[in-house]
């Protein structure tokens, strides 16, 4: 553990020496979340995660997995369908403190109009050389948890192979590690897990003809060229209570701050090269068998540009965030989740209802 630590943070040093390689909101598809039930929570589940998406939001929680085997599907569109996002996940429990989990990640947005040969080499328009393309960005999650020695703490540690799409353009290869830790003292839980935790590298390579280049160059666009993309640390910590009713309804809550170290960003509190982002969940149930939930996260001051009366500009801050609301069901083994969510601002963009369905044994 000394060695890793020490590892990770000469990187970071190396790392935030070449800021021309560092990008923001590298890979940012992978923190979009997983489950509809994780979700509808804000996301807000670092803490108290301890099912088959641990490998995604810390993987100590795999320690304290509650059935041998779980499986589980989850489907979302976004953007009136224009965007699909599809996830599956497996757990399997190896003994009383050792889990494992594997996970499947692919948000794609297919069938897009490639014009680049819309004319032909007499100048005229032809539709039928407009052929379709998909492009896509994959993850593939491999994670481990297991208990230590020291009563409630568990500990874990996430590989992510990375591998983007984008039509017969380009391809992205890419690999990083994330490692977590839970604490749990009497009624509360404790949980960090850092992302990217020895940075998160992406190598892109172009494929570009010579009869691409040709019309990047006629219509004045620049010409992609292959570079690898760095991603810095984000580190998600987390406190959790569970709060009972009565023997049949409880109240389980968690608090969860992100910090982010890729340079200042619109987050409530930032100052370079840190920024900070609140976000919360809580979940009702009854019997523990049907679920009420509802978390908020991505909280971040945007400009707001407004005319006043000499009609000249002035800027103001407005705060921005992503709600959600969601319902769960266990019928048997089998789970049931829905959330109804924003992906980015709820004035205007389309919300989203997103489905997961899983099985446990």
């Amino acid at each position: 553990m000394k060695k890793f630590l020490i590892i990770a943070l000469s990187t970071i040093i190396i790392i935030g020496q070449t800021n021309s390689q560092v990008l923001k909101y590298s890979n940012d598809y992978l923190n979009i979340g997983v489950s509809a039930k994780n979700i509808s929570l804000g996301n807000s589940v670092t803490a108290n995660v301890n099912d088959y998406s641990s490998g995604y939001y810390n993987p100590a929680g795999l320690a304290d997995l509650e059935t041998n085997y779980q499986v589980f599907l989850m489907h979302s569109e976004y953007f009136a369908g224009i965007a699909k996002y599809d996830y599956i996940g497996f757990s399997y429990k190896l003994d009383e403190s050792t889990g494992l989990s594997a996970s499947l990640i692919r948000l794609g947005v297919d069938d897009i109009q490639n014009t680049l040969y819309l004319i032909d080499n007499d100048g005229n328009v032809d539709y039928d050389r407009i052929e379709l393309f998909s492009v896509a960005d994959y993850a593939f999650l491999a994670s481990y948890g297991r208990k230590t020695n020291i009563t409630g703490l568990n500990y874990g540690i996430t590989a992510k192979i990375i591998y983007r799409h984008q039509g017969e353009f380009a391809n992205a290869y890419g690999f990083s590690i994330d490692a977590g830790m839970q604490y749990e003292l009497k009624k509360w839980k404790f949980g960090a897990n850092l992302n990217n935790s020895t940075t998160g590298f992406t190598a892109w390579f172009n494929n570009i003809t010579e009869q691409m280049r040709q019309v990047f160059e006629e219509t004045g666009n620049e010409i992609p060229h292959n570079y690898i993309e760095i991603a810095m640390p984000v580190l998600n910590t987390g406190v959790s209570r569970y709060f009972k009713f009565s023997d049949k309804t409880g109240l389980n809550s968690e608090f969860d701050l992100i910090f982010t170290f890729d340079g200042e960003r619109n987050a409530l509190i930032s100052f370079n090269p840190i920024s900070l982002y609140p976000q919360a969940g809580l979940e009702f149930n009854y019997k523990k068998t049907l679920f009420l939930r509802t978390g908020a996260n991505n909280f971040q001051l945007f400009p707001d540009f407004r005319r006043n009366v000499d009609e000249n500009y002035y800027r103001e801050n407005s705060l921005d965030f992503v709600p959600a609301i969601g319902l769960g069901l266990i019928f048997h083994n089998f789970h049931i989740d829905y959330a109804f969510t924003d992906v980015a601002d709820q004035a205007i963009s389309l919300y989203s209802h997103i489905f997961s369905v899983g099985y446990r044994f």
